[in-house]
């Protein structure tokens, strides 16, 4: 259960940092429409990154990661990326990577992780 908490902030504080760098700013439907979810459903998941110090927001107003929300967001980002671009390396399509990356990312050590970056520069040789 712990482990789905913690995919599912990943996911949230990529999407918040992704909405305010498209748009200016992140709202609940912004997230609500990105994840195919209730509106309610974001509004408790918001409420758990701000008690978890990842997000900050007012009734009514935009969703904004703190300082460690943006930490996450980009520790994230960075690791949904090596992923992605081992698959690439390896010949997988585009469209498969992106989705298993998705997956892959939540559940690979740091170790791995670094052997997966190593390797793709070396298969992109």
């Amino acid at each position: 259960r712990s482990d789905h908490s913690r995919e599912t902030a990943e996911d949230y504080v990529e999407a918040i940092d992704d909405l305010a760098a498209e748009r200016g700013q992140c709202r609940v439907v912004d997230l609500a429409r990105r994840f195919d979810v209730s509106h309610v459903t974001v509004t408790k998941t918001v409420a758990r990154l701000v008690r978890d110090g990842l997000a900050q927001t007012e009734p009514y107003g935009p969703v904004e990661l703190t300082s460690k929300g943006q930490r996450l967001a980009k520790k994230s980002r960075r690791r949904h990326e090596i992923v992605q671009e081992f698959l690439l390396a390896l010949g997988v399509s585009e469209r498969t990577a992106a989705i298993d990356a998705e997956g892959i990312e939540h559940h690979v050590s740091a170790e791995t992780l670094e052997k997966l970056r190593k390797l793709t520069l070396q298969l992109r040789k």
